[in-house]
């Protein structure tokens, strides 16, 4: 029987692409803006239903600052932004930002 010469087992090395970096929005409290209408932006912008962002809304006026959502870092950014220029059109101090999830 001839001696069969194996070729070592290919291996390939596994590639995987890093989980981009999370952002957290966040809502910020201020005496001015209604409530009725902090609802109305998270569900526009977050899709929110209105159950939810009532919460949410609360939870801000209560605690002074409430996170929103988490998104990657160019949706976070996009999702503030829209959400606060709602607000500046309609003349409240509307506003929410972004900070990097730890």
């Amino acid at each position: 029987m001839p001696d069969a010469v194996s070729a070592p087992p290919k291996t390939q090395a596994e590639t995987r692409t890093a989980r981009p970096p999370l952002h957290k929005v966040l809502l910020h409290n201020d005496d001015f803006t209604p409530r009725d209408f902090v609802v109305s932006v998270l569900g526009a912008v977050f899709r929110m239903p209105p159950s939810s962002a009532h919460g949410v809304m609360l939870t801000a006026h209560t605690k002074g600052c409430c996170v929103v959502a988490v998104f990657t870092h160019e949706v976070a950014e996009t999702k503030a932004t829209q959400a606060t220029d709602l607000g500046r059109r309609e003349g409240y101090p509307l506003m929410f930002t972004t900070e990097p999830e730890e």
